[in-house]
């Protein structure tokens, strides 16, 4: 799909910087996703190797014990022969925690040792000049819940996936109807937001092909920022319309 600038989102631009400046920065439209973080109204984080620098799952996989096991399905799923919803199913059958588990790990995992250094202070920056910010992610909202309080997120604005347990704490199985548990459930939920609240410039950071989504489709995110401070994906890195290594990057553009 052609990479594209809403009318309204170029109407609101200043003008363009330099030549020189656009060479100091990797993205194939760096301005425009400068701009559009100025400008935005809201702006959606994904949380596994961005907000945090870890994959929240393949580390809970760790602490049950089956690290290599779930580690060697998701390498299977990225072949691209399963499902996205399949093989996030085949993980949990493998892993099956129990409330008690995933407690015990969240307590030896405080969010607060999580996070990505400059998270926090752009956030903040952001919530400073009035943008909304969200937590977008295929990682779980009770995983998520304690990194969202960590940066003053609040949990209504955490769309993810959920673990649902038997009343005795035992394994059940995941919710099935939330967007995210899907392949392009990221995407999705940012079009829905943006519709839902007449946001006119919307900003996806994420370092993840799954993340970049969210701007190709119709009604979905104006920018997508590509995070490669934890992980450097070459697809995103090649497709981002700005591509940062360092979150001091985004909170120098809005000075």
């Amino acid at each position: 799909m052609a990479l594209r600038a809403s009318p309204l989102l170029r109407a609101r631009l200043p003008p363009l910087a330099s030549m020189a400046s656009r060479r100091l920065h990797a993205g194939v439209r760096v301005d425009h996703a400068r701009r559009a973080l100025a400008l935005a109204d809201a702006v959606c984080f994904d949380v596994d190797s961005t907000v945090i620098r870890e994959e929240g799952i393949d580390e809970f996989a760790a602490f049950l014990g089956v690290g290599d096991e779930v580690a060697a399905l998701t390498a299977a799923a990225m072949g691209g022969d399963t499902p996205f919803h399949v093989a996030l199913e085949n993980r949990l059958r493998v892993m099956q925690p129990t409330r008690q588990q995933l407690e015990a790990m969240l307590a030896a995992n405080p969010a607060e040792g999580l996070l990505t250094p400059g998270i926090r202070e752009l956030i903040d920056a952001l919530q400073a000049r009035q943008k909304v910010v969200y937590l977008v992610s295929g990682g779980f909202r009770q995983m998520i819940e304690p990194i969202a309080e960590a940066v003053n997120v609040p949990k209504t604005n955490i769309y993810a996936n959920s673990f649902l347990f038997h009343a005795d704490g035992s394994w059940k199985c995941h919710d099935d109807t939330e967007p995210t548990s899907r392949a392009g459930g990221k995407a999705k939920v940012v079009a829905e937001l943006k519709a839902k609240h007449g946001y006119k410039t919307v900003v996806m950071v994420g370092d993840g092909a799954t993340d970049m989504e969210a701007r190709d489709v119709e009604g979905g995110a104006d920018a997508f920022i590509g995070f490669g401070g934890i992980q450097v994906r070459e697809k995103v890195k090649a497709g981002a319309d700005w591509f940062v290594m360092d979150f001091k990057e985004m909170l120098d553009a809005l000075q």
